[in-house]
């Protein structure tokens, strides 16, 4: 986070006067911009927010957020001066503004509020251990969008062209085709059901003898290498399981309220 490039823009350069020279005030206020007061809680609310993302708690950085805040509010009177605010379009943003605020705060409070047990974690766990079985897969893929252009790569790697050049050039998978289609290793289960069950089908070294389909378009898989899975420790993904089981509850909580909300 660049501090000094948020909003610095000198204000001497806008002409804009009427901002008091004080770092704080009485009354919980870090400055005052026409009259209108900057609390102390803004500052804080967006001090934690750079602390959050790696930003060092400083007074230099305490003084530029200062500073932003004080820009943000001459340009937001200006903008109501202007009559922005009854901008239908406006008005609009603000709205759903407020409601992703006020949606946030509410899945925030539900995860304080629902402590998950450390025998459901574990059971999370296992489950998760479960699906993804016991064997990971090392894979190359080429992803077109007809089977006939699958069958003519599969025609072409039958007399001798290279997959990962065939990948490179043909592939619309943005995320491997610049790696020749290599997916790396995996456990079967992060893929959609028909290519997994190409994919584990495979002998190693072998490559799809027909196109897979599936919702991404249609397949042509080459099974590298397998072998066995070591799922990593409980401690390490205990974070993750608490929040798929979270994320899981709030769904449900989510499905109860729109049953129970009228409608029309």
């Amino acid at each position: 986070m660049r501090l000094t490039k948020l909003l610095c823009v000198p204000l001497a350069v806008l002409g804009i006067a009427c901002v008091t020279p004080l770092y704080a005030q009485s009354g919980g206020a870090v400055a005052k911009v026409n009259g209108v007061t900057i609390p102390q809680s803004r500052l804080d609310l967006v001090v934690k927010a750079a602390t959050a993302q790696g930003q060092p708690d400083s007074a230099e950085m305490r003084n530029a957020l200062r500073e932003n805040l004080i820009t943000e509010e001459i340009l937001t009177q200006e903008a109501v001066r202007k009559g922005l605010d009854r901008n239908p379009e406006v008005v609009t943003q603000v709205d759903l503004a407020r409601q992703g605020i006020l949606i946030r705060a509410y899945q925030a409070d539900f995860m304080r509020n629902n402590p998950v047990s450390d025998g459901d974690l574990r059971k999370e766990y296992a489950e998760v251990k479960s699906q993804m079985g016991d064997k990971e897969y090392r894979a190359h893929h080429i992803l077109v969008e007809t089977e006939q252009e699958a069958k003519d790569l599969i025609a072409s790697l039958k007399k001798g062209s290279a997959f990962e050049k065939l990948a490179s050039e043909r592939s619309i998978d943005t995320g491997s085709k610049n790696n020749g289609g290599e997916l790396g290793w995996s456990s079967a289960a992060v893929y959609v059901p028909s290519f997994s069950a190409a994919l584990t089908q495979l002998k190693k070294g072998e490559t799809t003898s027909q196109p897979v389909q599936t919702q991404f378009g249609w397949h042509v898989i080459r099974l590298d290498d397998i072998r066995a899975a070591v799922p990593p420790a409980f401690d390490e993904v205990k974070e993750n399981m608490r929040q798929r089981v979270l994320q899981r509850k709030f769904a449900a909580l989510v499905e109860s309220l729109r049953k129970n909300a009228k409608v029309q």
